[in-house]
């Protein structure tokens, strides 16, 4: 026998789900630049291999390491220079972060070659992207 949620419960619980779904569709704005192999040793993984859908954060979210094993989904949204005109291949990529992009880093979030590949053309080498956090949402 089913019970019945308490009219509070269902409101909050709707509200909850309302959100994750705003959550799905927002993203900030930002750059995309890409790294090649060898993709360790890394920041947050030493040389455990984490595979090739990774990138490196910049000082932009890495907060002292606290972006590592974060999972952020990235589009490619527009050129950043004459090179490439229309770079985007109109795919999202979801990555894991498991580095700190270097000092100097041209980028929002630094993707493994393999991962830029999949979102734009490599001959781009920059792109203008929306990324957003990737959360699981489990219910209790």
């Amino acid at each position: 026998m089913a019970m019945a949620m308490p009219k509070a419960a269902s409101f909050a619980l709707a509200v909850a789900l309302v959100l994750a779904m705003v959550s799905l569709v927002a993203g900030a704005p930002g750059f995309a630049t890409f790294y090649t192999p060898s993709y360790t040793p890394s920041a947050c993984y030493g040389y455990e291999d984490q595979g090739t859908m990774i990138a490196a954060a910049s000082e932009a979210f890495w907060n002292g390491g606290e972006a590592c094993g974060h999972r952020y989904v990235v589009k490619c949204k527009g050129a950043t220079n004459e090179g490439v005109p229309h770079p985007c291949t109109g795919r999202s990529v979801t990555v894991k972060i498991v580095d700190l992009c270097p000092a100097g880093c041209a980028g929002t979030i630094d993707l493994s070659q393999e991962a830029f590949a999949v979102i734009a053309n490599p001959d781009a080498g920059k792109v203008k992207i929306e990324y957003r956090r990737y959360v699981i949402l489990t219910c209790m």
